[in-house]
């Protein structure tokens, strides 16, 4: 693997990451990450749009007028969209019913439509799959790590599996809105200090 795919690969997960370093799609971030299940639900959707969109642009670019692209890539995002949201309807309707009207958010999610104006529109099919798949990572653990500080903090469980006794309380603070944002206020400070330290 070349350091130019290497560098695209790792790049969204660590030095770019979308949520703990860009502060990008922060409404999906709050709104759904009240478990893990959730949190990688989400992130994993957002990741097929990612790659799906970025391969496709990468393939059309020079064929999109100049004046058109960003409608034209919205339609193409709201394609993939649509597919996904049609699969987890079909095939995890728990899931699809627990994100709601998230999913079609997707469309103008600006981590996607600013990968597909930035990155994809620019390089060729393989270093925009890496960037898709980096970035994707990159989103999927934030939420991942987001759902799941909530989800043990907030409900005692993980998977909703619990593991607390009864008579042990949770805090419930953490799966209501203000936990989320002081969830991630926390994680940002702890992934911003350790990559900050390398």
């Amino acid at each position: 693997m070349s350091s130019k795919t290497w560098n695209n690969l790792t790049r969204g997960v660590v030095r770019e990451n979308p949520v703990f370093v860009m502060m990008l799609g922060m409404c999906p971030t709050l709104g759904v990450t009240t478990s893990l299940q959730n949190g990688l639900g989400m992130g994993l959707a957002t990741m097929f749009v990612l790659m799906m969109s970025n391969m496709v642009i990468s393939l059309v670019k020079n064929l999109i007028p100049n004046m058109v692209r960003i409608p034209c890539y919205i339609v193409m995002i709201a394609s993939f969209v649509t597919i996904i949201n049609l699969l987890m309807e079909a095939y995890l309707p728990a899931l699809h019913e627990q994100l709601g009207i998230y999913i079609p958010l997707i469309v103008v999610n600006c981590i996607i439509l600013g990968r597909a104006e930035a990155f994809a529109s620019k390089n060729n099919i393989w270093y925009s799959l890496m960037d898709a798949i980096g970035m994707g990572l990159g989103f999927t653990l934030a939420l991942a790590l987001l759902g799941g500080v909530r989800e043990i903090f907030g409900a005692g469980s993980l998977f909703g599996v619990p593991f607390l006794s009864q008579d042990a309380y949770p805090i419930l603070l953490f799966i209501m809105p203000p936990g989320a944002f002081l969830a991630l206020a926390g994680l940002i400070m702890v992934f911003n200090k350790i990559v900050g330290a390398k």
